[in-house]
């Protein structure tokens, strides 16, 4: 018989012991309620009634496109914005507004608004104690503007331009008299500022319109006395004359010299062609004159002649010669025509030549002026930029002062804003209503005694229990009969936990000393009885084996900068436990690990999740789930677990091919990925390897058959397996808390 004794603080709160003192307490909870809810009725019963009307604003620009000043567009319209319309919830709440209200309606007079002549003797009391100011020491005027702010309430409707102006009174009539004379009284006060606003500008306007026009007139003198005194003709455009002669002479200058080129061009061409030999036919000039072209007629007449004539004479007839000669004469004269044109296009050229020098000198004499003119030119447009805004702030001015002077005159003042809701006398009072003030009292107690009680319930301990996961400390054992223990029938949980007092090999995996009694998983198919066993648990004696431990395992691991770990575990799911115990030493060490659990029966993963059934590597499989689904962190260590799933095996196998994009996904996430596979050979361990991959056989008893699975292994490739045992390695005799205990 063992016992254990809970650690300061590891209890929890008995949520139905501590509601259920409220049953227990019901009577009291009812009667406090009770008194409370008839103390609340009396004094809405002995209050007297308030009464409360309202008047509503809507604040806008009342100006029309008729009466709107010229010049005064939609951007120069006021801004009755957010801020706008708040501030004038501030100047419907002003003093002098409230003054001028209390005056009109002779509030001073109505005991309602004097606070000293309704004091009562608890009053009187505690002024003459000191714990309240004595209102007669205030002046009449502020104790009425006091009592005014206490029942007038102005606000802005949210997201509108409109204002509503409450006042609350005893005297019904009263309430709707006080809002609609403050909406007047506002109305005249922005009236009367517009007024003022008019008044003050035409006082201002008026002098200084007075000074530009003497502004103006001493501009525009100056301005025509500086243009005639610099000689500063205008001519077309509005250019003065100098820059426009100079422009009409670049003009010239350009058309001249483009004719004496075109001259000179053609005379060389001409000269070329009478040097050379070549054909004058061609050029223009020779064709357009008129002789050229009457001796090159005659000239072809003469050669129908002769070849008419060469029919019937020989060359050497008299007529033949006498027409040849001709030819030849008229050849003579065509040539000499050519060099009078070609001597005419050189006087053509001289001339423009000629003409160009002229231009160039008068352009040269031009250029000066029209620099002296433009230096004038620039103090000439000064003087009358100066007089044109001297004159366009005269008309501003001259225009500004009238339509001041016209509202003023025919009082068109509009304010901009307008009552489209007037205050009505109240038929019903707002205060108090009995009924509501009665519920929120029953509620409001109830609610009140209850958190009372529960508080009282709390802190007197009654409410509290241990702790379901409390830290526990082994204690004295008294041995005890053997005797198996079954666990209550759980659809979720496919194992049942047995209770042994000798040293099994499960409890050798576990981790807890000879004799002390150990929790092994087993089959739900065993038989359990809550009768003694017939006969104890043999324990099972210390094997001599050829592998390495737990923490030998894990060294080698992070020594040799493994990705991936497969667990192939012959025996079955008593082994699995290796995988989990080198994970969770990895994990402690610092690495990132994760366990993939690929065993049928999810041996591996479930002691690391208490037993839960969650999505796994069956739904990530089948497309059921994404990788943050199936993930979950371990209950007693750093590392992450992916169990087997719920998913439908068979439908997760025909989908094995995405198992190895799986592990490289993993393996790139996580520092080691540890694969528990269960009775596996080579073969179907395949998928799982990859680069810095160490394939490791878990056994709880060195026998033929692990040898022969880890010949097989090597046999099919892998040449480096290495022999695991969880035997000799212990676990700390407190268990830890799990990283979701609170």
């Amino acid at each position: 018989m063992s016992g254990v004794q809970s650690t300061a603080g590891d209890v929890d709160v008995d949520l139905g012991q501590l509601f259920a003192s409220l049953a227990r307490n019901w009577l009291r909870l009812v009667l406090f309620s009770v008194a409370v809810t008839g103390l609340a009725f009396v004094l809405a019963s002995m209050a007297t009634p308030q009464y409360r009307a309202e008047t509503r604003l809507l604040i806008e620009t009342r100006e029309s496109v008729f009466t709107r000043p010229d010049g005064s567009g939609e951007n120069e319209r006021p801004i009755l914005d957010e801020e706008g319309v708040t501030s004038q919830v501030e100047v419907i709440g002003s003093t002098d507004i409230l003054k001028q209200v209390a005056k009109k309606l002779d509030l001073a007079s109505l005991p309602e608004f004097d606070a000293s002549s309704e004091m009562s003797t608890i009053s009187r009391l505690l002024v003459i104690a000191g714990l309240k100011s004595d209102p007669n020491e205030l002046p009449p005027e502020e104790r009425v503007l006091k009592a005014f702010r206490e029942k007038l309430t102005v606000y802005r409707v949210e997201k509108s331009r409109v204002i509503v102006i409450q006042f609350s009174s005893a005297d019904p009539k009263l309430a709707a008299a006080v809002p609609n004379a403050i909406a007047e009284v506002y109305l005249d006060f922005q009236r009367n500022s517009k007024l003022e606003s008019s008044t003050e500008a035409t006082d201002w306007l008026k002098p200084e319109i007075a000074d530009l026009n003497k502004r103006v007139k001493d501009a525009e003198a100056r301005v025509a006395s500086f243009r005639s005194q610099s000689d500063l003709l205008v001519g077309q455009n509005n250019s003065a004359l100098a820059t426009q002669q100079l422009s009409e002479l670049s003009s010239e200058l350009s058309r001249v010299r483009a004719g004496r080129s075109s001259a000179e061009a053609t005379a060389q061409s001409v000269r070329q062609a009478l040097k050379n030999g070549g054909s004058i036919d061609a050029l223009p000039e020779v064709l357009s004159s008129g002789l050229i072209q009457r001796l090159r007629e005659r000239q072809i007449q003469l050669r129908n002649d002769i070849a008419d004539l060469s029919t019937t004479l020989l060359p050497n007839h008299p007529r033949i010669k006498a027409l040849n000669s001709q030819l030849a004469d008229l050849d003579v004269q065509i040539r000499s025509q050519v060099e009078k044109v070609l001597a005419g296009l050189v006087n053509e050229a001289n001339s423009a030549d000629l003409r160009e020098k002229q231009l160039i000198a008068d352009l040269n004499r031009l250029k000066v002026e029209s620099g002296r003119v433009s230096e004038e030119e620039v103090e000439l447009r000064a003087l009358e930029r100066e007089a044109a805004a001297q004159r366009a702030l005269l008309e501003s001015y001259l225009t500004r002062y009238r339509e001041a002077a016209s509202r003023q005159d025919r009082n068109y003042l509009p304010v901009d804003a307008r009552v489209f809701s007037t205050a009505t006398v109240p038929s019903e009072s707002y205060f108090p209503k009995i009924i509501p003030i009665v519920g929120a009292a029953f509620v409001g107690s109830l609610l009140l005694m209850a958190i009372f009680t529960l508080l009282q319930e709390l802190f007197s301990g009654r409410a509290m229990r241990p702790a379901a996961g409390a830290r526990v400390t082994p204690v004295t054992q008294v041995p005890m009969p053997a005797r198996r223990v079954a666990s209550l029938p759980d659809e979720e949980a496919p194992r049942s936990r047995v209770e042994v007092d000798e040293p099994t090999m499960a409890a050798q995996l576990a981790g807890y000393d000879a004799g002390q009694p150990a929790m092994v998983d087993v089959e739900e198919d065993l038989p359990v009885s809550e009768e003694p066993a017939s006969e104890p648990v043999r324990p099972v004696a210390p094997i001599t084996h050829g592998g390495i431990s737990i923490e030998t395992a894990a060294e080698k691991l992070i020594a040799g900068g493994a990705a991936r770990a497969i667990f192939v575990s012959p025996e079955g799911d008593d082994a699995a436990a290796t995988a989990v115990l080198v994970a969770r030493e990895v994990a402690d060490a610092g690495l990132r690990v994760l366990l993939l659990d690929l065993t049928a029966s999810g041996a591996a993963a479930g002691p690391m999740l208490d037993g839960g059934h969650y999505p796994g590597i069956t739904n990530l499989l089948a497309s059921e789930a994404q990788f943050t689904d199936v993930i979950r962190a371990d209950h007693y260590s750093d590392c992450d677990v992916m169990p087997v799933g719920t998913a439908d095996p068979a439908r997760a196998m025909r989908a094995a091919d995405r198992l190895p994009i799986i592990m490289e996904s993993l393996t790139t996430a996580y520092d080691l990925v540890v694969v528990e596979c269960g009775p596996a050979d080579a073969g179907e361990i395949r998928r799982l390897v990859g680069d810095g991959t160490e394939v490791l056989v878990s056994f709880l008893q060195h026998d033929d058959e692990i040898a022969y699975v880890a010949d097989g292994l090597r046999a099919g490739g892998y040449e480096d397996v290495i022999l695991v045992t969880p035997v000799g390695h212990r676990l700390p005799t407190t268990p830890q808390p799990t990283r979701s205990a609170a």
